[in-house]
Parts: C-alpha cells; sequence; structure tokens
C-alpha cells in the first residue's frame, strides 16, 4: 500500500466514523459494502434499502440494516441521522422500471435521501452518476443523471463526491444482453485505453473508499472515469 494512503487510513479510522450505503443489492454497492466492512475503516456500517440483505458471513455480522419504503422516504428521516459519509449507489434502468421508474429511482429517490441525509448530519455525500452526466443531453440516461448531481449539489453538503463511471465491468446478478454485447464489442478499445469507456466496478468501490479517506481539495469534486481509476490506484 502507498505509505500516504497507509496514514490517511489510519487518520481516517481514529476518527471513528459512520455511513451509510444506499443500494447496497446493486452491482457496485455490493462491491462497495464488501471493501467498507473489509477495510474496518468505519466504526459503524449501516444499508438502507427496501429489503433486507441475506448475509451469511461473519465479516458483514455488524452490519445494520434499515428497511425503508421509497415511496414514503420522509417517514424514515431517523434512519438517515448520525451518519458521517453517505454512499449513494441507488440507481435503475429503463428498461427495468420504464421511463417514468427510472427517473424516480435516479432522481427522486436520490434526492430524498441526499436531503434527509444532509439533514441527518451527512457531512460527505458520495453520488454514484455516469459518464457523459449533463441535464441538457438529448438522452434521458444522462440528462436524469446530470440533474441530479446539479440538484445534490445545490443541498450544499460540506463535501460532495460525484462519480463518473463509464460501462461497468461486472458480473451483474441479472442478464443484459444489450450490455453484454456492448462490453464484447468494446474488449479491444478498453485493451488499449483502458480508463476511455469502461471500468471494474471493483475499481469504482475502490474509488469511492480511497477517496473518502483522502483530505477534501474542495467542497465538490467531480470524478470522470479516469480519475476513478487513479484514486483507486489501478491507472494502467
Amino acid at each position: 500500500m502507498d505509505p500516504e494512503l497507509g496514514a490517511q487510513r489510519e487518520a481516517f479510522k481514529a476518527q471513528n466514523k459512520s455511513c451509510f450505503i444506499l443500494g447496497a443489492s446493486g452491482e457496485t454497492g455490493r462491491v462497495l459494502l464488501h471493501e467498507i466492512v473489509k477495510s474496518g475503516l468505519f466504526s459503524k456500517v449501516t444499508t438502507i434499502g427496501r429489503r433486507e440483505l441475506p448475509f451469511e458471513e461473519p465479516l458483514y455480522k455488524d452490519v445494520v440494516q434499515k428497511i425503508v419504503d421509497f415511496e414514503k422516504l420522509p417517514n424514515y428521516a431517523d434512519d438517515f441521522k448520525g451518519h458521517d459519509v453517505g454512499f449513494c449507489c441507488l440507481g435503475t434502468t429503463k428498461a427495468k422500471a420504464g421511463a417514468d421508474g427510472f427517473v424516480r429511482v435516479d432522481h427522486d429517490y436520490v434526492l430524498q435521501a441526499a436531503e434527509l441525509a444532509k439533514a441527518g448530519g451527512c457531512t460527505h455525500f458520495n453520488l454514484q452518476s455516469s459518464k457523459g452526466a449533463n441535464k441538457k443531453s438529448p438522452f434521458l440516461y444522462t440528462q436524469v443523471k446530470g440533474q441530479i448531481e446539479e440538484d445534490v449539489e445545490l443541498l450544499g453538503f460540506p463535501r460532495c463526491s460525484i462519480f463518473r463511471p463509464a460501462i461497468l465491468i461486472c458480473n451483474r446478478q441479472e442478464s443484459r444482453m444489450f450490455e453484454w454485447l456492448t462490453l464484447k464489442a468494446l474488449t479491444p478499445v478498453s485493451a488499449l485505453v483502458p480508463t476511455f469507456i469502461t471500468i471494474p466496478v471493483a475499481t469504482v468501490a475502490r474509488g469511492f473508499l480511497n477517496n473518502a479517506i483522502r483530505p477534501a481539495k474542495q467542497p465538490v469534486e467531480v470524478l470522470e472515469n479516469a480519475d476513478i481509476f487513479e484514486v483507486a490506484g489501478k491507472v494502467c
């Protein structure tokens, strides 16, 4: 491990900070949760989601699970209190939820959760967005991602980190044929320029964690795909 990163980890751990993860059942969230509990950097780790996760490994024995109804999220304000750091990996797809459902999850639920986190004392909110996020985009996906970035930023967290990963490389729990074909087609490009159009989900998770422990350079930071590789220590 890099000596500077090691020192930052020790200093961070000594602060006894707590964190919550939204979307811990998703591809990035699952790996991020594993990285967090394995690291031992947080004194308390909480998942906030719509269903209980089946943890079988002893590693997860101290993880606190809060089950919420996202349609009535303000009723669960207490579940967002007392966390120093929030990681939001919540999201769905238009194919799975329809256009309205996608906007509801990736924008409305995320914004409500961020508002509750801010009110509950969260000082560092980490948002998983997407490469190409732009509220003026003609494409719904990147348009919504750009809009939620702006709305979360306006909440005024003491520190807000926005991650814009490209296409995630992972073994998905659910099959997405189009995404699988896309990744296959992009394999030669990824081999030549690893940080351009794809990124392993493990790299995103490590980037989240490494970035959280290092001192903030500014209140709002946007990490593009190459930046995530760099902070994760996986630049090729």
